[in-house]
């Protein structure tokens, strides 16, 4: 009979998070050609609060359908927390500063994000800071750099634009530590849910600018929202969540280097924006980084005992 520390299962989990986190990184890659597109018919704030009520109405639909109540009252602190600095404070801001800056400054300030979360992942929650995990983010960074720096256009960056993408890194980065306390509290659905909830709730004083915009916005900015509502926001942010919940808030938050990269990619096929040498170079570094922040180095010995997730983790 297989023995509870038998690696195996630990491993099946393993796979299973690294395949959560791949789905939560490609539609956030995909989210920033939405936003480009929505964002012209939109402002910052009615765009955040359409997404946001897509995105509860269908995490509530799917909760209906599991039967999901409320989180336990010990999950609600991290919940509502991440709900505000993240679903909410985060989405606003960035809507905001993508206005004021060009996409390759946005990219380059809000990928100060990852390095944040591990700080404060280190600080509060205890976690490790391997070298390999050092070593990806450095490189990671250095990508980003690249990338953000070939796409940034001459004289398009204001001083309030960098700071407002200085402010969703920091939203971001707090959002995320906040939220993994609540993962061993509540099931994965309940965070995701209910953090959505909170933040469409914080952006209620954007209804009237919703409303106004939706009655003159072009249906394919409509679509965006509905999209970003449904797949980058209900979908990627559970499947994160997910992840989260098996593994460390630092390497998730370094997972998230592989944006850019997508980003470049999907850009160049949907939008025919062509890369330089030097985008493609950094979206390569971006990748490259990512895979040895996850990487792990050969056991010398017996394999250790992995703790399985709690039911409470469950999706």
């Amino acid at each position: 009979m297989m023995n509870a520390s038998s690696p195996v299962p630990a491993r099946r989990t393993e796979l299973l998070a690294a395949g959560a986190a791949t789905v939560t990184v490609v539609l956030w890659a995909s989210a920033f050609v939405s936003i480009r597109s929505a964002g012209a018919a939109y402002s910052p704030g009615a765009l955040a609060l359409g997404r946001l009520l897509a995105g509860t109405v269908a995490l509530g639909a799917l909760c209906l359908v599991r039967r999901e109540g409320l989180p336990p009252r010990a999950a609600w602190p991290g919940t509502a927390l991440s709900g505000l600095l993240w679903f909410g404070f985060y989405m606003v801001v960035l809507n905001w500063g993508e206005q004021q800056v060009d996409a390759g400054t946005a990219a380059l300030v809000v990928n100060i994000g990852p390095i944040l979360i591990a700080l404060l992942g280190s600080r509060l929650l205890g976690d490790p800071m391997p070298p390999r995990l050092l070593l990806g983010m450095a490189v990671s960074f250095a990508g980003a750099v690249s990338v953000g720096l070939s796409m940034s256009g001459r004289g398009g960056s204001s001083v309030l634009g960098v700071v407002l993408c200085l402010l969703a890194a920091g939203g971001y980065a707090a959002g995320v530590v906040a939220q993994k306390p609540a993962l061993g509290r509540a099931s994965v659905l309940q965070v995701t849910t209910f953090g959505c909830l909170v933040g469409a709730v914080a952006c209620l004083p954007f209804a009237g600018q919703l409303v106004h915009e939706v009655a003159d916005a072009p249906a394919s900015a409509t679509l965006n929202v509905l999209y970003l509502g449904v797949f980058p926001t209900a979908l990627a942010f559970t499947t994160w969540a997910y992840a989260l919940a098996r593994t460390t808030a630092s390497r998730m938050g370094a997972t998230t280097y592989a944006v850019p990269a997508l980003v470049v990619a999907m850009s160049w096929l949907f939008l025919d924006e062509v890369p330089g040498v030097v985008t493609l170079a950094g979206g390569a570094l971006c990748l490259a980084g990512v895979a040895v922040s996850r990487s792990r180095p050969r056991a010398t010995g017996p394999a250790r005992a992995t703790v399985s997730p709690r039911p409470s983790e469950r999706a």
